[in-house]
């Protein structure tokens, strides 16, 4: 049996594509679910589940230029992680947070890669079918919303915890304070006393000048800043500048804080985060929705549990491109390059604009419910209508 790939059809599943594998709302349920619900030739051609269709490696084709536009994104951070991930190996050992790092993501991505490699035939002609993604979907709508309404009841506890804490009086003024209403700690170059935090801000010495602010690894309390994520910039191979301190630019750099509060996951954590992407592997359950659950789980802020879904996506969709190359590049794909080259840029291009949107989406402390009832609704709505068709 021949298939026909035109350029409406590359254009359409490469901006859907794009879209969906960065938002977590899974791009491989979407690109079963379209087919089947515009039906016709879309149906014959798009069918990822048909024997000897091309389809599926036009969609791994896909998901190696959105890989390619997230490392484009990060590239600096990545600059970073591969020479932590090199000075370890010339040491044999790991300290730095960037060289922790390195080996999280390593060790975060072998779960998927072995599951994927024996059983991603298995996958896609058992469970890639059109009314099973749609209930896969719905279900991974009702994942993100239960994820929230739980991290909704462990904040609340705290706060309660928190407030049932009884308060220290103030204390009495002191030479060199003014305010005696001030909560004691060491006295600042203004003369005020500091906060701990605040003390971790002074240079070696206490001499008043910036420092990282953010303890060894860069922890900082919740409510001293939200973290963006954004690459980073001005910091030497291993995280750290000559010397063993920080450059104050970098320390600054809401990335390279995220990294150091990642980075203070142990290993066993980082396969357990890493292994939820084996969900994934069912059209409908997102990659990326899935880490931040199981991050958010372990206790990882839900933005650094984004960011870390982010970086462990690239290894990921790059080897399952690299074992697709065949199948892009021979006879099953024969007279489909041009589509797939087309289909191929507006996926990276959508791509790349989707992590800009959600790296400043998550920065602002949003939550996953949008994304949630979207699923649920889209999930059920493609089976009724599937039902019904």
């Amino acid at each position: 049996m021949s298939y026909h790939l035109t350029y409406l059809e590359a254009v359409v599943t490469g901006l859907v594509q794009g879209v969906t594998e960065l938002f977590p709302i899974s791009s491989l349920g979407h690109n079963v679910l379209l087919p089947a619900l515009i039906g016709g030739s879309w149906a014959n051609a798009l069918n990822v589940s048909a024997p000897g269709s091309p389809y599926l490696a036009f969609i791994v084709g896909l998901h190696v230029a959105t890989a390619v536009a997230m490392i484009a994104y990060f590239w600096r951070d990545w600059l970073r992680i591969a020479a932590g991930f090199l000075s370890s190996l010339r040491r044999r050992s790991a300290t730095t947070p960037d060289e922790r790092l390195a080996w999280m993501i390593i060790l975060g991505t072998i779960p998927v890669g072995i599951v994927g490699v024996a059983l991603q035939k298995v996958f896609t002609n058992v469970f890639a079918k059109p009314e099973l993604a749609a209930v896969f979907l719905a279900v991974n709508g009702v994942i993100l919303l239960l994820s929230e309404r739980m991290r909704r009841a462990r904040l609340g506890a705290r706060g309660a915890a928190t407030a049932a804490v009884p308060s220290v009086p103030p204390r009495g003024p002191v030479p060199g304070r003014p305010d005696p209403g001030r909560p004691a700690g060491r006295p600042g170059p203004d003369g005020y006393s500091q906060q701990p935090w605040q003390q971790q801000q002074q240079g070696p010495g206490g001499n008043g000048r910036p420092g990282n602010g953010r303890g060894q690894y860069g922890q900082q309390p919740e409510q001293y800043g939200r973290v963006p994520g954004r690459h980073a910039a001005g910091q030497a191979p291993g995280g750290q500048a000559p010397g063993g301190q920080v450059p104050a630019a970098a320390a600054a750099d809401p990335a390279v804080a995220a990294d150091r509060r990642l980075s203070t996951m142990d290993y066993r954590q980082a396969v357990i985060v890493g292994g939820a992407q084996i969900l994934a592997l069912l059209p409908g359950i997102s990659r990326d929705g899935m880490v931040t659950v199981a991050g958010m789980w372990r206790g990882l802020r839900r933005e650094d549990a984004v960011r870390f879904s982010f970086l462990l996506s690239a290894p990921v969709i790059l080897a399952a491109g690299v074992l697709k190359v065949p199948d892009l590049t021979g006879p099953m794909t024969k007279g489909m390059h041009g589509p797939v080259l087309v289909g191929s840029l507006i996926a990276g291009v959508a791509a790349f604009l989707s992590v800009r949107f959600l790296t400043k989406y998550f920065s602002e402390d949003k939550s996953l419910n949008p994304f949630g009832i979207y699923c649920l609704v889209a999930g059920l709505g493609s089976l009724a209508y599937l039902a019904i068709k």
